[in-house]
């Protein structure tokens, strides 16, 4: 893709911020000019999302769209910086190259580590050396509260690992989601709701470890492409059924569940 000129304005970084910068500033764009910190925050949640989105897709347009959308959410928040004269463009490149080399002892330094698990080994003891980093007081400590649900019980789980708390392989783990699952039954026998929720809670979490056990794809990772596989069946579903001049809610449960199979085994072939 060549680099296009628009109204003076080069395919590069610095454009990115200036271009941003002139949105928000007086006779402006309203909505740039109102955002803030926290507005736009929102906003990168979003988009992030929606790139994460795109890379399960795999579709190379929609990447590149979405990539854009995370960059200049990004390029916002360091034009709300230098406008409280706070830090510049050049202070975060200056930030993020110096630690990028900092941590990799083993490329740019004295360290060893031969193996992915190595580096990540290394690299926490590097964090460790850094001013202004405090010992912690629990394993549990900074595992993100904005983390979604999926990831914050993975990434409590193997924190609880680092400390030996972890079953020796996923054959453990899968026995504590067969465990888990027949509480959630014998709750919803009892009919209790505060106990029913409680253990839906326990066996979730066991999932997630599971997953973790065996390594690969996340909880989360996974969940996402169970969503997919759910909407685009019964987007399929919903189609047959309109092909025949019904709706959902104009057919029963049994008509529906026979198209769903339907569906599966077209998807087979």
């Amino acid at each position: 893709m060549g680099k296009a000129l628009l109204l003076g304005y080069t395919a590069d970084a610095d454009s990115l911020l200036n271009l941003l910068k002139r949105l928000r500033a007086p006779g402006g764009c309203p909505w740039d000019r109102a955002q803030t910190r926290q507005t736009l925050s929102r906003c990168l949640r979003n988009e992030c999302a929606e790139f994460v989105e795109a890379l399960d897709q795999g579709d190379k347009e929609h990447i590149l769209d979405e990539l854009g959308d995370v960059m200049m959410n990004v390029f916002l928040q360091v034009a709300v910086a230098e406008e409280k004269a706070e830090f510049t463009l050049e202070d975060v490149w200056a930030h993020v190259i110096e630690k990028m080399i900092r941590r990799h002892e083993h490329v740019f330094g004295s360290g060893q580590a031969g193996t992915p698990e190595e580096v990540l080994a290394l690299w926490e003891k590097v964090k460790a050396r850094e001013p202004g980093r405090t010992a912690a007081k629990s394993l549990m400590d900074k595992v993100d509260q904005s983390l979604s649900a999926l990831d914050r019980a993975d990434k409590l789980q193997s924190r609880a690992a680092k400390g030996g708390f972890d079953w020796p392989d996923a054959t453990g783990a899968a026995a504590k989601v067969d465990e888990e699952s027949r509480e959630v039954a014998a709750a919803i026998r009892q009919g209790d709701d505060a106990a029913i929720d409680e253990e839906i809670g326990d066996l979730l979490f066991a999932i997630v470890n599971l997953t973790r056990k065996r390594g690969g794809r996340t909880a989360e990772e996974l969940l996402r492409q169970a969503n997919y596989k759910f909407e685009r069946r019964f987007r399929a579903v919903e189609k047959k059924l309109a092909d025949a001049g019904k709706s959902c809610e104009s057919s029963t449960l049994e008509e529906m569940d026979a198209l769903w199979d339907q569906v599966k085994k077209e998807e087979i072939r």
